[in-house]
C-alpha cells in the first residue's frame, strides 16, 4: 500500500466511510492552486448536502422550534468557522492538495480552504456512492454537535444574545471594528474586535466574512461577560 492510500485509508475510518473510487476523495481534497481537476465544482453538491442533512437533523431533534429558531441554529452548523474546525479534528489539512503559493502560506490551515474542502468530501461520498452514504457522513460529524445544543441559548445567533444581555442591564450596545482584513475578493479574511466599553472587556473573531467575524467576537463576548458578572456577584 502506497503513503498516500495508507494516508487516505485513516481519512476514510474517521469518516466511517470507504471509498471505492479513491481519485474522488483525492480531487475533494485538491485545491484549484494544485491544478485540475480540483474540488471547486464538489463545493457547490456538499454545500447543498450539509444544509440538507443539518436541517434534518436540527428539524427533527428540536420539533417544537420555529423555522425562524432552526435556520439560525443551522446557520452556525454549517458556517465556515464550524467546517473548519470539524477538518481541525480529522487533521484535515494534512491531506490537502496545495499549490507551492498555498503551502509557503498555511493554506493547509486556513479555515475557508478546509471548510471547501469538508463540503467537497461529502460531494465525493455522493459520487462514489449515493446522497444517503453522503448524509450518514455528515451525520456521523454533526450527530454529538446537534446534540448538545442548548436551544434556550443558542436559537439566537451570539451578536443578538449579547445585545439583549447588555440591555437587560441597562448596559451600552457593544462596538465592532475590523482589526485586519485580508485576501482576494472571492476569499476574503476578517479579525474583528468586539468592544463592551465601560465593562473594560475586549474580544476578537476572526473569519471569511465581516458578519461571521463578529459572530465569533461577539460570542467570546458573551462568555467573558457571564464570568465578569459572576465574579460581581462573589463579591458582594
Amino acid at each position: 500500500m502506497t503513503q498516500s492510500e495508507t494516508r487516505f485509508r485513516r481519512l476514510s475510518e474517521a469518516l466511517n466511510y470507504s471509498f471505492a473510487k479513491p481519485v474522488l476523495l483525492r480531487q475533494a481534497l485538491t485545491h484549484r492552486s494544485f491544478g485540475t481537476p480540483n474540488n471547486e465544482r464538489f463545493e457547490f453538491i456538499g454545500d447543498s448536502i450539509l444544509n440538507y442533512t443539518v436541517a434534518r437533523m436540527l428539524y427533527d431533534r428540536f420539533p417544537t422550534l420555529t423555522e425562524g429558531d432552526l435556520s439560525r441554529l443551522r446557520a452556525n452548523l454549517v458556517n465556515q468557522n464550524t467546517l473548519a474546525e470539524i477538518a481541525q479534528e480529522l487533521t484535515l489539512g494534512d491531506y490537502l492538495f496545495l499549490g507551492e503559493g498555498e503551502l509557503k502560506s498555511g493554506g493547509f490551515n486556513r479555515p475557508s480552504i478546509l471548510a471547501d474542502a469538508m463540503e467537497a468530501m461529502f460531494a465525493a461520498v455522493s459520487f462514489d456512492a449515493d446522497f444517503n452514504a453522503a448524509e450518514q457522513v455528515v451525520r456521523g460529524l454533526y450527530t454529538a454537535r446537534i446534540q448538545a445544543i442548548d436551544p434556550t441559548k443558542h436559537a439566537k445567533d451570539a451578536k443578538t444574545r449579547l445585545q439583549e444581555a447588555l440591555q437587560a442591564r441597562k448596559l451600552p450596545l457593544p462596538k465592532y471594528r475590523i482589526l485586519d482584513q485580508s485576501g482576494e475578493a472571492h476569499e476574503q479574511w476578517f479579525r474583528v474586535q468586539c468592544d463592551l466599553g465601560e465593562l473594560a472587556i475586549e474580544t476578537s473573531g476572526e473569519g471569511g466574512s465581516r458578519r461571521a467575524a463578529e459572530q465569533q467576537a461577539a460570542e467570546s463576548a458573551l462568555d467573558h461577560l457571564e464570568r465578569h458578572l459572576a465574579q460581581g456577584k462573589k463579591n458582594r
